[in-house]
């Protein structure tokens, strides 16, 4: 389904004119008085069509991200009138929307801390500080709402959404979420940083975070709800329960045995049941993506550290990471794509690990390009070794 089914060309013209004029720096009651006619009748769909116009325009997402919380906060009255089906209690939107409002529970929590020391912020800010860590810390551990998003989410509104570029720019979002929140936590943890750089960032992240929300609930949620189709949503669901759900009790999961039968089905393809034992069992993260850019199969190794749920299985690859690297995930397919390159590597160090990635290019005896495999191995203790080991020692 487009979106433009849904979306008023005369209405779009008056939004694209509108968020053009707000992205200039145009007077916005101006541009409100202008169009409010328009913007009365706006629908999430709108907003997904105008944005996707405004990249074909060629504005990058940084510029899109610079200006949509500013656009979002004007039209905020317009769109919370939408009406739509709310999701049914256990569904994996209702679960999402859940998440949401306990973050918000916990976010408002921290706003009491601040508010106790206001006036006396730079004087205090030692006490202000550890009380501001733990609440700071605890907003890092809502990462699986977002990469729920990322794994379940997009891939199935990639499938039934013709305009789905727009899903690129919240991912970028979700990066900003997340360094913002590591940045913070670095600011509360130091002794050397100023009450002013301190409150600036945590202004920041609030707008950030409760934008986000307002974004997932006035436009991503309601046209997933009305696009998506009925069938696809248990299957969503179940891969759901393959990561936590921050802040939330955890509910139950469906069957055990159905829902490992489903997963296993849709992740193998037509691997042995053997074969899959061993590429679980190896102390990697495997996936391999076909000579048509599309996932075709991960592992599922005890200690992931690159989530992956089944939904990705015939993904475009491209679709898999955030914009910030797509450039990178091209330049290395289009290097193995020519024969140019057969291998790629990096390390980074995540969560105190020392990662190893490596990309191979996959090919047939007669060098025909059948894809790219990535393998990432945590090789920390291994570089810690020496000398040498001959006998087994359990102890």
């Amino acid at each position: 389904m487009t979106n433009m089914i849904k979306s008023d060309r005369n209405k779009i013209e008056h939004l694209i004119a509108f968020s053009t004029g707000m992205m200039s720096g145009a007077e916005g009651r101006e541009l409100i008085e202008k169009h409010k006619e328009i913007l009365k009748g706006i629908t999430p769909h709108d907003m997904l069509y105008l944005e996707e116009y405004q990249m074909q325009m060629g504005i990058s997402v940084a510029e899109i991200k610079r200006d949509i919380n500013k656009i979002l906060n004007v039209l905020y009255e317009y769109l919370k009138e939408y009406e739509w089906e709310r999701p049914a209690e256990g569904t994996f939107l209702y679960y999402l929307m859940l998440e949401n409002r306990a973050f918000e529970f916990r976010l408002n929590s921290m706003k009491k801390v601040l508010k106790a020391f206001k006036g006396k912020e730079a004087d205090e800010l030692p006490q202000l500080k550890a009380l501001l860590l733990p609440h700071l810390e605890s907003f890092a551990l809502f990462e699986p709402h977002y990469v729920k998003k990322e794994n379940i989410l997009f891939p199935f509104l990639e499938r039934y959404w013709k305009e789905y570029k727009p899903l690129r720019v919240m991912w970028s979002l979700h990066d900003d979420l997340r360094r913002m929140i590591k940045e913070l936590i670095g600011l509360a943890r130091s002794e050397e940083s100023d009450w002013m750089t301190l409150n600036r960032a945590i202004g920041n992240y609030y707008f950030g975070a409760f934008g986000m929300i307002q974004k997932e609930e006035i436009i991503v949620y309601p046209i997933a709800a009305e696009t998506i189709p009925k069938e696809d949503w248990a299957g969503m669901h179940l891969q759901s329960f393959e990561y936590p759900f921050p802040f939330i009790e955890s509910p139950e999961p469906p069957g055990s045995g159905e829902s490992s039968s489903l997963l296993r089905g849709v992740v193998s393809g037509e691997l042995t049941e053997q074969a899959m034992l061993i590429f679980d069992h190896l102390p990697l993260d495997i996936t391999y993506v076909d000579e048509f850019d599309k996932v075709r199969y991960f592992n599922r190794a005890k200690d992931r550290f690159f989530p992956r749920s089944p939904a990705v299985i015939g993904r475009d690859v491209r679709n898999c990471h955030p914009p910030e690297s797509l450039h990178v995930v091209e330049q290395i397919v289009n290097s193995f794509r020519s024969g140019e390159r057969d291998e790629a590597e990096f390390w980074i160090t995540m969560r105190g690990k020392f990662i190893h990635i490596r990309y191979f290019a996959v090919r047939t005896e007669e060098g025909e390009y059948k894809g790219v495999l990535e393998v990432s191995q945590d090789v920390t203790a291994i570089k810690a070794l020496e000398g040498q080991k001959r006998l087994l020692d359990w102890s």
